[in-house]
């Protein structure tokens, strides 16, 4: 079976644009107006198509971008082509679920974590430390915990927004992971005091580590 016109697609997903629904998304950055479980009721009927996924990415559109990424085959991404996604990659959930459902399925991904984790552009940079965290929790073999904790004191307190959050979920990840780093990595939660006064829904988790990694060990 042939894989699906690109127009109609697009036309589908036209079709499901909310304006209410951009409303709220924008208010995050995401500028797309579509349900995200629609959008993913589309990708289940479409199933796997990577050169569908390529076409709906070169639109731009972020909604397109998000089904792109749902209906692609994540091994089969060069490097350097996940490179320049994650580089044009400006909404925060394209970024997240690019990062997420693709970069990490692929075989390139550890090479991308350290390209990323060193580069001067926050948000890039962030999506290395998502891959970080991934790997804290995952395989941490090889890595220098002790050394990210340094960085991490160093550097996160004064890191833009996006940047910050990656740093602070795998300060959390590693106090939760690994008890031999726990009490330091609480002890830079509390020094730091990042996302302390975070405003936190009723029966969620704060994200301030020192709580985040106590009530995640208290659970388990």
């Amino acid at each position: 079976m042939g894989e699906t016109p690109l127009a109609e697609v697009v036309a589908e997903l036209a079709a499901l644009e909310d304006p209410r629904m951009r409303a709220v998304n924008e208010r995050h950055g995401d500028d797309h107006g579509v349900n995200l479980g629609q959008l993913r009721g589309l990708a289940k009927r479409l199933t796997a198509q990577q050169g569908l996924a390529r076409q709906l990415w070169a639109t731009g559109d972020t909604a397109a971008r998000l089904l792109a990424l749902l209906v692609c085959r994540p091994k089969q991404f060069e490097r350097e082509e996940l490179d320049a996604m994650l580089r044009e990659a400006r909404a925060p959930k394209v970024h997240d679920w690019l990062v997420n459902y693709v970069v990490r399925k692929n075989p390139h991904a550890e090479a991308l974590r350290l390209l990323w984790s060193a580069d001067p552009d926050p948000v890039v940079a962030s999506a290395g430390w998502a891959l970080t965290t991934d790997r804290v929790a995952r395989r941490p073999e090889g890595l220098d915990l002790a050394g990210l904790l340094d960085v991490i004191e160093a550097e996160m307190k004064d890191a833009p927004e996006r940047l910050q959050w990656a740093m602070n979920h795998c300060l959390a990840q590693i106090g939760i992971e690994h008890a031999e780093h726990r009490a330091r990595a609480i002890a830079i939660g509390e020094r730091l005091e990042v996302l302390k006064d975070h405003p936190t829904p009723p029966h969620c988790t704060s994200p301030f580590a020192p709580v985040w990694i106590t009530e995640i060990v208290r659970r388990r």
